[in-house]
């Protein structure tokens, strides 16, 4: 008998069962789309009605949750924030509160959803407003440079 070096001899390269090749995300689907609006207007509602008694949280202003990202197992939820005019080290703060607070958003959610298992939360400080003012500067600066002569809606009217 001999023995064969591979580890699934009789698997062939390609997509598996799913579709998907290794690497691969998978889309999320109605359901986790659905879970993850009402995680997310439910941790808003907490929020806003001050039930964080955490000073972290207390004192950081206006928290905007902006997404929540659902595992497909629904087990696990990242919860992405910002904090209005707030600097990097607040961010961090108030994310250790919100971190801190997630048994009571977990009951929370229980309370208000029926699911076999709430979801274990965490939170992400969401950059993507960051990013967002970092590309428009450099679309000004490159505009600025080339004597402000092309705009995106002159590039766009030139590509027809």
């Amino acid at each position: 008998m001999s023995q064969r070096s591979d580890k699934n001899p009789g698997r062939v390269p390609g997509p598996s069962r799913d579709g998907l090749r290794s690497g691969q995300a998978r889309a999320p689907s109605t359901r986790t789309e659905r879970v993850a609006g009402e995680l997310r207007a439910i941790i808003g509602e907490v929020i806003a009605r001050r039930e964080i008694k955490d000073p972290r949280v207390q004192g950081a202003g206006l928290i905007t949750v902006t997404h929540v990202r659902v595992s497909g197992d629904l087990r696990q939820a990242w919860a992405l924030f910002t904090v209005h005019n707030a600097g990097d080290a607040e961010l961090d703060h108030v994310r250790e509160g919100l971190d801190h607070a997630s048994g009571y958003f977990r009951h929370a959610i229980a309370r208000r959803l029926r699911l076999k298992v709430t979801p274990a939360l965490s939170f992400e400080v969401d950059r993507v407003f960051e990013q967002a003012t970092r590309v428009e500067q450099l679309l000004q600066e490159i505009a600025s440079e080339t004597g402000g002569a092309a705009t995106a809606s002159d590039a766009d009217k030139t590509e027809e």
